[in-house]
């Protein structure tokens, strides 16, 4: 099969699948992965799919999300990196607020035992991380119930982030980048993303660097926002420089 009808059919499977992953075209077309990567570059520049970790999903789809169990799964170690490279940021027996999202969960399970702080918190599987944890004095937002991201959202979660001030927000993305800003699928999450980001004296975005110029339907806030940003090695020193321009400060683990 030439490299134009292998790619004519990859875009085939992402329009009627709503994405492809790298892998498994690789041992669908019995080529390498390098293959394939270099067939869904060729037609991200066309402007027929959206290059996404591991994968690409069909162009104009900037409403695709996810589940939580495929995003936990997704850059694991890099991940665990930016996670524990979070906790230095943590106040001293101050008050922070966890967003919905997988690295902030892991950051929020690798929280020390003598660790004292008042957490504020949407996410239901943040929340059943420290129920238990001895230090915390935890807070849970209410609000409608979203299936995908287990987290609270419309009007009361909105009343309770415009009532409260917090020394830290840990917020997560689906895609940032210095000329979209910061981004997610749904509207009303971006809602509760918004309302924290006021929320906060200080804002520390947990993202690893897969979700680096990638634009989602829901724009919650300029990167500019964002007082740090930690990543992983994989977003490159001109990017990194670029951000740091803007005024957000850059660790890459």
């Amino acid at each position: 099969m030439y490299a134009p009808e292998r790619q004519q059919e990859i875009l085939r499977l992402a329009r009627d699948g709503g994405r492809v992953d790298v892998l498994s075209l690789a041992e669908e077309f019995q080529v390498t992965a390098e293959t394939i990567r270099r067939d869904l570059k060729a037609l991200d520049r066309a402007g027929l799919v959206r290059r996404v970790h591991g994968g690409a999903i069909p162009a104009g789809r900037l409403d695709f999300e996810p589940d939580l169990a495929e995003r936990e799964g997704t850059a694991a170690d890099e991940k665990d990196r930016i996670a524990k490279a979070a906790l230095a940021e943590l106040p001293a027996e101050g008050t922070m607020i966890l967003d919905a999202g997988t690295t902030v969960a892991r950051m929020a399970a690798a929280l020390p035992l003598e660790a004292s702080l008042t957490v504020v918190t949407h996410s239901l599987p943040i929340a059943a991380r420290l129920a238990d944890h001895p230090g915390m004095q935890l807070h849970l937002i209410g609000g409608r119930v979203r299936h995908r991201t287990r987290a609270a959202v419309d009007a009361w979660a909105l009343r309770a982030y415009g009532e409260i001030r917090a020394d830290v927000l840990f917020v997560a993305a689906n895609g940032f980048s210095a000329e979209h800003g910061l981004t997610t699928p749904d509207l009303a999450e971006a809602a509760v993303k918004r309302a924290a980001v006021a929320a906060a004296r200080r804002v520390v975005l947990l993202a690893d660097s897969s979700k680096h110029g990638q634009e989602h339907f829901a724009r919650f806030g300029d990167l500019g926002d964002v007082d740090l940003l930690i990543t992983d090695s994989g977003l490159s020193p001109e990017d990194a420089t670029a951000i740091e321009r803007g005024g957000t400060e850059v660790l890459c683990v």
